[in-house]
């Protein structure tokens, strides 16, 4: 460790035109007019080989001591952008896929970051010390990056007021003029990133430089491709850098006023790759801007979350909504792969909230076990023999909750109970509380979406239906196989692609994607494919099917293989293919300083 004196600290001057940033008396000079970045330097000390002291106040993070003496691994070097993740702001299932498929990607033998907003204190995660003033609308904002290394994942928080306070989701905010700041924000903070953070690892020390692969997830971060190549690529900062953008909810794709556009400091030229007309009145007549459009059109690579939703977008009028002819036309032609889960997670043999534990072998005799503690735990009559289905979800009308409800009656005919577990719109709510006072001995509504209730759920039960009019990828269905817990599934998107009929779970059929009225003939396919599902129950087939579901590798080991395969077709520069044999220690180096 060497400390250095005033005059060998770095400075940091700034104009309109350019930004300099001196170390050790060696210029660099840099056309970036839309950022300030400094450094705090009070009482600072780094190591001797001049490293940018960025992650010192970290235990797990910065060390570039020896590095040059590092055999490196010519892989990918990753950076997933996205507005929410598990575990720290989970809203949707974005929030899984930026969990676990990071993870299976380090495990292959990747370099990856994932940037998301500090929506609040995090106690895992540590400040670096480093900030940058960036200039988003008419004013400049300072950002914080904090830090956290889990299992080779490099987790990087921009901190910043406009997160805490303006976010939808988070604060209950609905102004569209500081959304659009706060995620303008956090694409330019992810653009700095990889620049400027430097880590210590065995495999990867030192910064991610700029020959990387951006992965921009949802509208909240369509426009980095934008701001890569009006403000960086012009000026030589990551040429060879590319964008891939996933589309997780097309239902959600950050529509604003057309004037609006000047908030986002982009060139007149990316104005045509935002134009959009949507019919509604809703922020005016005519043209609006649409952020997922522009993602769609600026990225190098698009993506989704199932092959089944991708030609959904492609071919479906109703499933694209209004983006469809925009996605079609892209080119090369979007892809989608499959999610897939945290099996160490979500695992029966040692899952710690349910009653009895069991795997693929046991899981006939064992599983009944759990079945009665969920009838107990909720106040149904607890008999085995008795079909128990759940509804695991949001109450909207995307995910079935209003056919589901309107199907109900019938089915309470026959030999079967019902647990729902789930929170959403209050006028669909009212509708299942009505139908539980009705029918208290077959149906339970829970409401409290705790990890315990979640998993006591998905292994008590002997089927999860999942009737939703379409779903991109999905997760629930995926869980429940896991656990041997049969899905009752809808034919669209990621449903298909995970559930075959009659091994491992049930169709019930394609559904009308009208919101705002239920089909009869939905509800019917509904009511008929539950009673042909709960026939099975206790048949040879049944125990066929749970066999099937739990001896398939339902990890994310294969999405991630697909999302290398993806990727590399960017040839990004010094991108290879990963191997298994490179697992291990990628995945487990940081464990000790956890």
């Amino acid at each position: 460790m060497a400390t250095l004196t005033a005059s060998q600290l770095p400075t940091c001057t700034y104009t309109k035109t350019k930004y300099e940033l001196r170390f050790f008396g060696k210029a660099q000079i840099v056309a970036c007019p839309w950022l300030r970045l400094s450094n705090s330097f009070k009482s600072l000390q780094v190591r001797s080989c001049a490293v940018n002291p960025a992650l010192n106040n970290s235990k797990q993070s910065a060390s570039n001591e020896n590095f040059e003496n590092i055999d490196m691994l010519q892989r990918m070097k990753i950076v997933f952008v996205s507005a929410d993740i598990t575990m720290w702001s989970k809203t949707r299932c974005l929030g899984n896929v930026l969990d676990g498929l990071p993870l299976a990607l380090v495990a292959n033998g990747h370099k990856v970051m994932v940037v998301t907003p500090f929506y609040g204190h995090y106690s895992d995660a540590w400040d670096t010390g480093f900030w940058a003033e960036i200039d988003v609308g008419d004013q400049y904002e300072t950002v914080r990056y904090f830090h956290r290394h889990e299992s080779g994942v490099n987790r990087v928080f921009v901190d910043n007021s406009l997160f805490l306070q303006k976010v939808w989701g988070m604060a209950g905010c609905t102004d569209n003029h500081d959304t659009q700041l706060c995620f303008s924000l956090l694409c330019l903070a992810a653009l700095e990133a990889p620049r400027i953070l430097k880590f210590r690892s065995q495999h990867f020390p030192g910064p991610y430089g700029e020959d990387v692969v951006f992965v921009c997830n949802d509208w909240h971060t369509a426009l980095l491709p934008c701001y890569l190549k009006s403000l960086y690529q012009p000026h030589g900062i990551y040429a060879n850098a590319k964008v891939a953008f996933c589309i997780h909810d097309i239902t959600s794709q950050g529509r604003f006023a057309i004037d609006d556009f000047a908030l986002l400091n982009l060139p007149d030229s990316f104005r045509p790759s935002f134009e959009f007309t949507d019919g509604y009145e809703k922020l005016g007549k005519g043209k609006k801007i649409n952020w997922m459009k522009a993602g769609i059109r600026e990225c190098d690579l698009l993506l989704t979350v199932s092959p089944y939703h991708a030609e959904e977008l492609r071919s479906v009028v109703e499933c694209g909504l209004q983006l469809g002819k925009f996605i079609t036309s892209k080119q090369p032609a979007i892809k989608g792969i499959a999610n897939g889960i945290d099996v160490n997670k979500w695992n029966p043999v040692v899952d710690g909230f349910i009653v009895a534990n069991y795997d693929a072998s046991t899981a006939n005799e064992v599983k009944p076990l759990n079945k009665e503690a969920l009838q107990a735990a909720t106040g149904l009559l607890v008999n085995r023999d008795i079909p128990l289905i759940a509804f695991i979800s949001h109450l909207e009308e995307q995910k079935g909750a209003d056919i589901l409800a309107a199907a109900l009656p019938e089915l309470m005919d026959e030999n079967v109970q019902f647990v729902v577990l789930a929170i959403g719109k209050k006028r669909i709510e009212l509708k299942f509380e009505a139908l539980e006072n009705k029918y208290p001995e077959k149906l339970r509504i829970l409401t409290s979406l705790t990890d315990q209730w979640l998993h006591r759920v998905i292994a008590g039960a002997d089927f999860l239906v999942l009737p939703n009019r379409f779903e991109p990828g999905g997760f629930i269905q995926l869980l429940g196989m896991q656990y041997g817990t049969l899905p009752v599934v809808s034919c669209t998107g990621g449903l298909v692609d995970t559930v075959i009929d009659a091994e491992t779970g049930f169709y019930i059929g394609r559904f009308s994607t009208k919101y705002e009225e239920i089909d009869p003939s939905d509800v019917l396919r509904v009511i008929a494919t539950l009673k042909r599902a709960t026939k099975v129950v206790g048949t040879a087939l049944h125990k066929e099917m749970i066999w099937n579901c739990m001896s398939q590798d339902l990890s994310w080991k294969g999405p991630a293989k697909g999302w290398e395969r993806a990727l590399l077709r960017l040839g990004v520069k010094g991108s290879e293919a990963g191997t298994e044999k490179e697992m291990e220690p990628l995945a487990k180096e940081n464990e000790a300083e956890k």
